[in-house]
Parts: structure tokens; sequence; C-alpha cells
């Protein structure tokens, strides 16, 4: 049995066990999510079956995940990328980072897919965060309960005392308003842009939506 375990297989019957599509394997090894154990030179992707069943030790990992609302934010997105890699490598922890670009608002943003596919498959020990709201805005509550019902242990790098009513309130406003405005004009359309800096600029300094 164990033998049948640790065979290889072929990115086809690998997708089926994912219960994914094999353009989403493809993509995975692309963002660096998920690499094949092997590539023969004809280029055909062999996975190994114990690691995607979660039945190796290797494939009891800590994930960290980071987030940013656009593409103007890439420094702040690079600067959580590395703070969770240095505080999970001051701990020993074998880490897989997931980046995401996207609003807080957004549930279908694919590194958070990725995620939560990890937790419902038990495929990982450990959630790291910078900071929670990075998860979610609304809705990350949700998430840390499934990650203690299925045994994940969370972590949040930079804990904070809570933010005042008024605080939270003008912090989801502005969420909800670059997300609609972005819907309605464009993210990159000048409308929105001022827009955001406009309400940013009323909010006072917070972190990025």
């Amino acid at each position: 049995m164990a033998k049948h375990q640790n065979r290889l297989i072929r990115i086809g019957e690998a997708a089926a066990l994912m219960g994914v599509g094999v353009k989403t394997m493809r993509k995975w090894e692309e963002t660096g999510e998920l690499l094949p154990a092997r590539k023969s030179a004809a280029g055909t992707r062999y996975y190994d079956r114990a690691a995607l069943l979660g039945t190796s030790n290797e494939s009891a990992a800590t994930v960290g995940y980071a987030r940013v609302s656009g593409p103007d934010q890439k420094a702040d997105l690079d600067r959580q990328h590395a703070a969770l890699e240095a505080y999970c490598a001051a701990r020993g922890w074998r880490t897989e980072i997931i980046r995401d670009l996207g609003s807080g608002l957004q549930y279908d943003k694919p590194g958070l897919q990725r995620l939560l596919d990890l937790i419902l498959r038990r495929r990982m020990q450990r959630l790291v965060l910078t900071h929670g709201d990075r998860l979610l805005r609304f809705g990350a509550e949700l998430v840390f309960a499934l990650c203690e019902k299925q045994g994940v242990e969370v972590v949040v790098i930079h804990g904070t005392d809570p933010p005042s009513f008024e605080e939270e309130l003008a912090r989801d406003m502005l969420e909800i308003i670059t997300e609609f405005s972005a819907r309605l004009y464009g993210r990159r359309s000048p409308k929105a842009r001022k827009l955001i800096e406009v309400l940013k600029s009323e909010e006072g300094p917070a972190t990025a939506p």
C-alpha cells in the first residue's frame, strides 16, 4: 500500500486527485504554489501522489498569506512576503507563501481559494498573517473558525489593539467605496483614483484595504 501511495502520477491524475482542472495545476506551477516532483525532457509533469494526498510529512506545512488591493501596492505585497518568510524561518517552519492581488471584499481571489482548499483538505498545520485584515475585510472570522475546526493554528504577526468602532467603520466604508468605484469607473481610471485618494486623505493613515 505504501508503495502505491508514493508513486508518481501524471498531471491529469494529479488534477483529478486535487479536484481541479489541468489548467489550474499548470497555473499553480507557474506561480510556484504547487510544483511537479519531476518533469521529463519532453515536458511531461509527474506529481508525488503521497504529497498530494497529504500522507507525507512534507505536506504538513505552514502557509503564509499576503494580500494587497491593487498593483500599485506591489511594494507592500513584497514587504508582507519578506516579513512572513523571515518570521517563519526564524522558527524553523517549512513555509509556502501565497500572494493575492484583490480587494478584501472579493472571495474568488485565486490565492484565497488555494488557501481554503489547503485548509479543507487538512494539508497545512499553520496559517501566518502579518495583519488579520490581510485575509478578508469581512468574513475573516469564518475562515479562522474553519481553521480551528480543521486543527490549523492561526498566527497574526502584528497583533495590535482592536480599532475603535469609528476607525473600523471608516476603514470598512473606504473598502466598500473603493471596490464599487473601481467597478463603476475601472480601477485604473482617473475618476476612481481621484475618489480613492480623497477618501484616504479624509480617513488619515491606515493599513492598505
